[in-house]
């Protein structure tokens, strides 16, 4: 019962308390701070109670015996990394929204997502799944439209409608899992027992592909990021398009191992297009933020290519990537967003010679795009490694070829560095003070330290990563 308040006092609260601090809205974001804190601290310690293998029973809720449904929370290795990727990214990116307009339903929003987002990670019933699912898309939608940039709406909107449409089709599919094997709870369900398996796996495939997103569904992603403010696009990259990779690999590879096995090459295909597709596309970009929202698309199809291995070292690599692309692609799109605030420009062009006006903001700029290319010293370079490796054992040594992305990647990220941080001092930013609120440098310097850290030493990434994995069925 105490774990379901993570989830309902949250998402009721919001709204509470947004009418209740009209006139003291700044507090909204002290309160928001101590929930994210509360949820990280909980999730920290569910990690240390974990069972070796299987689910940790956190309670049941608003139970209907007559149908066997049940709001039953319970998490394993896998969801809990995902708790507590998502509660420190709400932690950083309310440290990075500090100096925000109309704060009060700014953190209202942000709010009601974290209850949102702790039910998804929490929930094994399928249509509770589904419903904490479609909420997360509520706060994002009102967030991307209100504080996002010139043409907010039509994102919001596309973004809303995308994301919607496709999870109709991940309610089909749970509707016919539900139907064949009359459970539903997704730990009860045998693959063995269902009459229509390959079309179910193909209608959550293409929901969740939707989701992370992955080339050809990829096309609200750019919009959403461009026009979203830079916090939110933070909390698009770092917790909403990894909900799509992990319910990629609870539902697509481990409730149908015999389906994944069938169509994991259309995985790869996919992944490896996404891959190339959105670094060609980063690479002819001048608009500074779009630049880095293909680079994020193509971070997610070596994702996609980690799953697609159906390995334990893929999965595990998978992991630590996810956590790696959050942190990495993060500082980039904060300091993307800041520079546009300044200049109100988003053209690479007038950003010329940034280092001589905000030499710090630049070194984690530098920093943050060595490692999305693959800087050794950094998740980066860990991540595409051991995806590498693992593709390799799963696919031949044909596959090696995926490392021509991070040439491709050192294109873009250096043709950046050129036309933005170094160079001639453009006339037109000379006078501006690139000078940053603390608190919002602070989520800057804590996303630098966390992606060296971690790229220096990965060792309890994968320590937790393998014990998700370690007791795998139909996974070869």
């Amino acid at each position: 019962m105490a774990y379901s308040l993570l989830v309902f006092i949250p998402i009721f609260s919001s709204v509470l308390l947004y009418f209740v601090l009209q006139r003291v809205q700044y507090l909204i974001k002290y309160i928001a701070l101590a929930l994210f804190t509360l949820m990280l601290v909980v999730s920290l310690n569910l990690l240390n109670h974990l069972p070796q293998s299987g689910y940790l029973f956190l309670g049941e809720l608003l139970s209907v015996p007559r149908f066997d449904f049940t709001l039953m929370l319970q998490v394993d290795t896998l969801s809990v990394v995902m708790l507590i990727l998502s509660s420190l990214i709400l932690i950083l990116v309310t440290l990075s929204s500090w100096s925000v307009k109309k704060e009060g339903a700014y953190f209202s929003l942000l709010i009601m997502f974290s209850g949102a987002i702790f039910g998804v990670f929490a929930s094994t019933n399928l249509i509770w799944f589904f419903i904490f699912w479609e909420l997360t898309l509520a706060p994002m939608y009102f967030l991307v439209g209100i504080w996002g940039a010139e043409k907010r709406i039509y994102a919001a909107v596309k973004f809303f409608l995308y994301t919607h449409i496709a999870s109709m089709l991940i309610l089909l599919a749970f509707f016919l899992l539900i139907k064949e094997s009359g459970q539903f709870d997704m730990n009860m369900i045998d693959e063995s027992t269902l009459t229509s398996a390959s079309l179910i796996w193909w209608l959550l495939f293409i929901g969740f592909a939707v989701k992370m997103p992955i080339f050809p569904f990829h096309t609200w992603l750019p919009d959403a990021h461009v026009q979203a403010p830079a916090p939110i696009s933070v909390l698009l990259a770092g917790v909403l398009l990894k909900m799509g990779a992990y319910a990629m690999i609870k539902f697509v590879i481990l409730l149908l191992p015999q389906s994944a096995q069938q169509y994991a090459i259309y995985m790869l295909i996919l992944g490896v297009i996404s891959l190339f597709f959105s670094a060609f596309l980063a690479i002819y970009q001048t608009h500074i933020k779009k630049m880095v929202a293909y680079s994020s698309i193509s971070h997610m199809g070596l994702i996609v290519i980690a799953i697609s291995t159906l390995s334990f070292s893929g999965l595990s690599a998978t992991v630590y990537e996810m956590i790696g692309h959050a942190f990495i692609i993060s500082p980039l799109f904060l300091i993307a967003g800041f520079l546009h605030q300044k200049t109100g420009s988003w053209q690479m062009e007038d950003l010329g010679g940034l280092m001589q006006k905000a030499p710090y903001l630049s070194a984690i700029f530098v920093l943050s795009g060595l490692a999305a290319l693959g800087l050794p010293a950094t998740m980066g370079f860990i991540g595409e490694i051991t995806i590498l490796i693992s593709a390799i054992n799963a696919n031949g040594a044909w596959i090696a070829g995926i490392a021509l992305a991070s040439i491709l990647s050192a294109g873009y990220i250096i043709w950046t560095f050129r036309r933005v941080i170094y160079g001639t001092l453009n006339p037109s930013i000379a006078n501006i003070d690139f000078k940053m609120h603390k608190v919002e440098f602070s989520s800057l310097l804590i996303f630098a330290t966390l992606l060296v850290l971690f790229g220096i030493y990965p060792q309890p990434i994968f320590d937790v990563a393998n014990q998700a994995f370690a007791h795998l069925g139909g996974v070869k």
